[in-house]
């Protein structure tokens, strides 16, 4: 039977709709809740029997969540001393989940920048590499992706997903496997931003005639204009970020 929940910061209860994944749930409430500093680090989290209690689940639901929350660097538990939220320096942000869990509330124009900063510097390189080691099948990717983006707009989940393929589909055709691995949280950061720009308007400027732009340089081999267009996708993707917080 599924049992009702209360979030770590005191929200009203929620029903927890499949068992199986609760501790997903109670993760998901306690690192939104550190990342955006209602727990700061060096706090202690509630012990495991009075935090269950509250929240009407199992200690072996809270236990998993916190093992969760270790795994990502949020939080270390130790003996006698407790679960305490770790110093920030310790959080793995490219985890996906994590850097979704950021944009649960307002996530901070300063960490809005480390994202655009680290997309500046893997993108534009990603893009010139492309532009020299693509493939066909990957520009076909590239192509279909930019096609369903024009047509869906980023305004739709398709289309937002199509973005995430996009830029997916360029790491890819680099052939460095260390940088593919960045896909993931490269994607994220693409989706959760996009996502945020349109969280109380729609977008101010298209931005699909930039992406042609890239991929047109890609397929004809260009790679410093490649570059170019990367950079020029990007910081205009941060100026319309910083024009969404002062809307």
């Amino acid at each position: 039977m599924a049992k009702a929940r209360r979030d770590e910061g005191g929200g009203e209860p929620e029903r927890e709709e499949a068992p199986g994944r609760l501790h997903g749930a109670i993760a998901r409430s306690l690192g939104a809740a550190i990342v955006s500093g209602k727990h700061q680090p060096g706090d202690v989290l509630t012990n495991e029997i009075e935090a269950s209690e509250r929240l009407q689940v199992s200690r072996s639901a809270y236990r998993e969540a916190i093992r969760i929350l270790a795994a990502k660097g949020l939080v270390e538990s130790r003996p006698k001393t407790g679960t305490r939220v770790s110093p920030r320096a310790r959080w793995r942000l490219l985890d996906p989940e994590v850097l979704s869990w950021f944009f649960e509330s307002e996530p901070s124009e300063s960490f809005l920048q480390e994202l655009y900063e680290l997309r500046m510097i893997v993108e534009p390189a990603a893009a010139a590499l492309a532009a020299k080691r693509r493939d066909a099948g990957q520009l076909e990717r590239m192509r279909a992706a930019l096609v369903t983006m024009q047509h869906e707009t980023l305004a739709t989940e398709a289309g937002q997903a199509a973005d995430r393929d996009f830029h997916d589909a360029v790491l890819e055709a680099t052939a460095n496997g260390p940088l593919f691995t960045l896909s993931s949280s490269i994607g994220a950061a693409v989706r959760w931003t996009t996502i945020f720009k349109q969280r109380s308007r729609d977008l101010a400027r298209d931005p699909v005639p930039d992406h042609w732009k890239v991929f047109d340089a890609i397929a004809a081999g260009r790679e410093d204009q490649a570059r170019e267009a990367m950079e020029r996708l990007v910081t205009l993707a941060l100026e319309d970020t910083r024009a969404s917080m002062t809307a």
